[in-house]
């Protein structure tokens, strides 16, 4: 009975995680279907489910349905906020982020209670297990999401110089700022690409340059990322050349990035020794002084 349970709370996680990830391949045909010289997709006829999938998919609309009604104002906002700044994975909405939550509440603490039944734990070992289950459910989602944002803020960072030479040129040769940012998302790929294209996709539903600059600004939290959007508003408040803007703010982004790696290059030593005192010495102590010693008392005894 415990295996059935533990292979059924198995299979509606995996079943789970392939319903929430189908939205990836209809994210990549809307985006090109935004673009003009984008292939005309054929129909293709969707494949015909097995009953057990057909019941586990009805079941996750349903809910889905009864969810959208209570994550509506403004804690969908937030949580749709968190999610664009991990960069939207597995294509999740804030229902699908909050379903999922729940069935890990349900899952993890099972699994956590059936491994102590298992090992033969006694009840209270047992609850201690199913409450530590409880607290990793709960805190999973939210450190997988941070992740995420950090590293795609890292990510960020890396492309921003290449990216501001990039918008430089194409000002220079006389661009505006929206074909500018066009054909950068038409040549490069990442983080900021992605983040400018869904800014002219803003721009083109209806909100200024000024809403949708200060939209990818919210949804990098990155110091460097946001003195440079300031820079662009301000340039375009003031008439001041945007292209001298945007190569100065280039060299400095590349000494901030030179100043920050010597920062950590001084921080290395210091981080390196706390394993080589705990782990490193003992070793070589051991290996050196070993025979030494085990001869010492050999002789004393003797």
């Amino acid at each position: 009975m415990l295996y059935l349970s533990f292979f059924f709370m198995v299979t509606l996680l995996a079943y789970t995680t392939l319903l929430v990830s189908q939205n990836r391949s209809s994210l990549k045909k809307r985006r090109q279907a935004g673009k003009g010289d984008a292939p005309v997709a054929r129909p293709r006829v969707k494949p015909r489910l097995g009953a057990s999938a057909e019941v586990f998919e009805a079941i996750w609309h349903s809910l889905k349905r009864h969810s959208q009604i209570r994550m509506q104002g403004e804690k969908a906002d937030r949580v749709e906020l968190k999610l664009m700044r991990a960069g939207k994975p597995l294509r999740m909405s804030p229902v699908d982020l909050w379903l999922l939550q729940i069935i890990l509440l349900l899952i993890i603490p099972l699994l956590f209670g059936i491994y102590a039944v298992m090992l033969g734990i006694p009840f209270g070992g047992c609850l201690i297990f199913i409450m530590a289950g409880m607290v990793a459910a709960v805190l999973v989602p939210s450190l997988y999401l941070k992740l995420k944002t950090k590293q795609r803020c890292r990510a960020a960072l890396k492309e921003l110089p290449d990216v501001l030479d990039m918008l430089t040129v194409s000002l220079e040769a006389g661009l505006g700022f929206d074909a500018a940012l066009h054909k950068l998302v038409s040549r490069k790929t990442g983080v900021l690409s992605e983040e400018f294209s869904f800014c002219l996709e803003e721009i083109r539903l209806g909100k200024t340059r000024r809403e949708a600059l200060l939209g990818v600004r919210d949804r990098l939290q990155l110091e460097e990322l946001k003195l440079v959007i300031s820079r662009i508003l301000q340039a375009e408040k003031l008439g001041i050349g945007m292209a001298q803007v945007l190569r100065v703010q280039s060299q400095e982004v590349r000494e901030q990035r030179r100043q920050r790696a010597e920062e950590e290059a001084m921080k290395a030593p210091i981080k390196i020794l706390f394993p080589l005192v705990l782990f490193i010495f003992p070793s070589l102590f051991i290996v050196l002084l070993g025979p030494a010693v085990i001869q010492f008392f050999r002789t004393f005894y003797e």
